[in-house]
């Protein structure tokens, strides 16, 4: 009898990252607590004739990295690791946190440094993927760290991961194949742009957009998903933007987010909360304070911050930016080892103008 994991896991491996005969897949899950997800995903591989190969660790143990790790260490980056990137297929990475505060305390310029040095990962993966020859796909797996960040029990996260994926429906990937039809024609709408404006709560700002590419995001590269995205002109954004909802990066927080921008560059950031946090990753490298993506968040299952970004980036009725690297296949070209995803609630008078046309307003497409 099929499980919910083997279909969580037929998402995955037939359907995000399309994994064919002779595939080189890499499963990675940040602890053992997700086994019954990586044994499904790995069956399922399998099943369809690639070659999988685990990376599961028993404990996260990032926080005890940073903590020792000298200047050297911080700058090293195994070629086994670098040679992985270079070669693997397919890429499915599953998220199991037993504490979501374990970098809370990490020191700032160390996990700065850390980001720089491993930027050239996500860059050799992003390219690969930009050019059709690698996939990836990140996605979560239920646990009591990430049910007390949501301030839920376990059961009721549970269930909420497995509406936000639409792993209650019988048929998800149908769900997701509709939802993307439906915002493909945003994106296509969006693609003959060259001006967004969006304003709000201490919010009117600009993003040249002419000649980039919008996305529709289905579950090809993050599970659950629902977002049109693209990375802006490089030097064309400019205005002031406030994040009314929580903002959580590697384990910390900034609240109150508010960034004013000139010709593509953060020319100054205050936060009411995690303020040093903020100007520590915007610092980060020569990228960090460009920005490096624009996007209008649409599943509409999932309608609170519950600190877990794969999710509270997607929420209905909201827009995130991010800060730092962007994407290739968009035509992005800021590059960092940093990506941000800033949320900001639209639902509360957010509009968001194409070329002076009024297309979204409190929360909803309006095209």
């Amino acid at each position: 009898m099929k499980t919910v994991w083997d279909k969580y896991a037929e998402v995955l491996v037939d359907y995000s990252t399309n994994v064919q005969k002779g595939d080189t897949v890499q499963i990675r899950a940040t602890s053992a607590e997700a086994k019954d997800l990586v044994k499904a995903i790995y069956k399922r591989v399998l099943e369809r004739g690639g070659h999988p190969i685990v990376r599961t660790s028993i404990i996260d143990l990032s926080d005890t990295f940073i903590k020792y790790a000298s200047d050297e260490q911080l700058d090293y980056v195994d070629s086994i690791t670098k040679m992985e990137y270079e070669t693997i297929d397919k890429f499915i990475s599953i998220g199991a946190p037993l504490n979501t505060k374990n970098m809370a305390r990490a020191d700032l310029g160390k996990l700065s440094r850390r980001g720089k040095a491993t930027k050239q990962l996500s860059e050799i993966l992003m390219n690969r993927a930009a050019k059709g020859e690698a996939s990836w796909v990140v996605a979560d797996f239920p646990t009591n760290a990430l049910a007390q960040e949501a301030k839920m029990s376990l059961d009721e996260y549970t269930d909420f991961l497995f509406n936000s994926c639409y792993l209650n429906l019988e048929d998800p990937v149908k769900k997701l194949r509709e939802l993307d039809e439906k915002q493909t024609k945003w994106a296509n709408y969006l693609n003959n742009v060259k001006k967004i404006h969006i304003t709000g709560e201490k919010t009117d700002i600009t993003f040249g957009v002419e000649g980039r590419k919008w996305v529709s995001c289905s579950g090809l590269n993050n599970y659950p998903d629902g977002e049109v995205f693209t990375s802006p002109v490089e030097n064309d954004v400019n205005g002031e933007i406030y994040f009314d909802f929580p903002q959580n990066y590697r384990g910390n927080e900034a609240h109150g987010v508010h960034l004013w921008i000139e010709k593509g560059q953060i020319v100054k950031a205050e936060a009411d909360k995690g303020e040093d946090f903020l100007h520590a990753m915007l610092n980060m490298d020569e990228g960090s304070k460009g920005i490096g993506e624009i996007a209008i968040g649409t599943n509409d299952e999932i309608q609170e911050v519950t600190g877990n970004i794969l999710f509270d980036e997607k929420i209905g009725g909201s827009i995130h930016m991010a800060v730092g690297a962007s994407y290739p296949e968009t035509g992005g070209k800021n590059v960092s080892g940093l990506h941000w995803d800033l949320i900001k609630n639209m639902k509360h008078g957010g509009k968001i103008y194409a070329d002076d046309i009024l297309i979204y307003e409190n929360g909803k497409m309006l095209i």
